[in-house]
């Protein structure tokens, strides 16, 4: 599962991930990422477009987008089976920006945040996929998922799953709109090499999507 993620890098260190045609200005480092909430993500509808999304998919065909808080994630393994996502892998996939996660570890009663990062701190892409909605007053919403897998070396004493991390090679796959064989797709959703990553500890700060700033970040002693 992912619940909570970063995406701290301003507009050029977001440029150097991939070549975007259409490019947010407004885009702000945070900090605390929550369900719910508006951040970015990357689509390629004919032009590469940096867009502002609600995490929480909301479907085309929905009568209620507080179905959105029951699909903050999709699992990789079953994407093509699920009616929400199935028609979804072919045309409407999305790269989430971020560059670090929360999971909680657990100690005895305690839950320990921790945050997960690339070792090269480089920003990096979650595989997602995108829908919009039509809203009962015409307006439209553009909602994501973030796509997990089994989790890797690392996370595996945390957390059986984690947030499919896709490298620059693959972000480029799953952006392209030719590539749409469900084998091909599904065969980019793997757990990212645990000896690219590392975790630590972070204040309890971020157990509140209320707090959204850089100590949320920080390594506790």
């Amino acid at each position: 599962m992912c619940g909570r993620y970063t995406q701290t890098k301003g507009p050029y260190d977001i440029r150097l991930q991939v070549k975007i045609d259409d490019f947010l200005r407004e885009i702000t480092p945070r900090y605390n990422i929550a369900p719910g909430q508006r951040a970015p993500v990357i689509v390629n509808d004919g032009r590469v477009a940096l867009r502002l999304m609600q995490w929480g998919l909301v479907p085309s065909w929905a009568k209620d987008p507080a179905i959105g808080n029951r699909m903050i994630n999709a699992r990789a393994e079953t994407l093509t089976e699920k009616p929400s996502f199935k028609r979804l892998v072919g045309k409407r996939r999305c790269l989430v920006l971020t560059d670090g996660f929360y999971e909680w570890r657990r100690e005895g009663k305690r839950k320990v945040p921790m945050r997960f990062v690339l070792k090269s701190r480089e920003p990096f892409g979650f595989a997602g996929l995108w829908d919009s909605w039509r809203k009962p007053d015409g307006n439209e919403l553009q909602s994501y998922t973030i796509i997990t897998t089994q989790a890797n070396e690392l996370l595996k004493p945390i957390h059986d799953r984690m947030p499919v991390i896709l490298d620059n090679p693959a972000q480029m796959a799953w952006l392209d709109p030719d590539v749409t064989e469900p084998k091909i797709v599904t065969a980019l959703l793997q757990p990212f090499p645990s000896e690219l990553m590392e975790g630590y500890d972070v204040s309890t700060l971020v157990n509140s999507p209320a707090n959204d700033r850089p100590e949320c970040i920080e390594a506790l002693e």
